[in-house]
């Protein structure tokens, strides 16, 4: 008889998504469901946690059927790069608008990789503001300073 192989990861994975949709899915209870044609505010979170559960089912049944790759060491260059740059986004957006922003953002997230190099993250970080300018600002005419008080030119 054929052993049954086990995916680590993806257990955890869809673990970890079962009990989150579980957990929102409880607290949604709370809320006034209302109807199909008249949702209540708690309608539609109940409906993505239900998602959230089946998708994570899928992912744990799959996870018994496929020999997966070892969990990699803990990667805190990312923790390092990734978690600061929202955080240091919503501090300077105010004081240095949105465009310098965005930009060290993007700058500081890019050395979450290793391959990385200084060039590529400007030209990176140069586009993605260009883009996001352009969309945010120009196209949908959202109403924020380009460049804050702190850089006045």
């Amino acid at each position: 008889m054929k052993s049954i192989s086990f995916d680590t990861t993806n257990a955890i994975c869809g673990a970890l998504f079962v009990a989150s949709g579980a957990f929102f899915a409880i607290q949604s209870l709370g809320l006034d469901l209302g109807t199909t044609v008249r949702m209540g505010p708690g309608y539609f979170p109940l409906l993505l946690a239900g998602v959230l559960v089946l998708l994570g089912a899928i992912i744990f049944i799959q996870a018994l059927r496929v020999e997966g790759e070892p969990i990699d060491p803990f990667a805190w260059r990312g923790m390092l790069f990734i978690l600061p740059a929202p955080v240091f986004f919503g501090l300077t957006v105010r004081g240095l608008g949105f465009a310098p922003s965005l930009f060290l953002t993007a700058f500081i997230a890019c050395f979450a990789s290793q391959k990385m190099n200084l060039f590529f993250a400007i030209v990176l970080s140069l586009l993605l503001t260009i883009f996001s300018v352009a969309v945010f600002s120009y196209g949908l005419g959202l109403p924020f300073e380009r460049f804050g008080p702190w850089v006045r030119f």
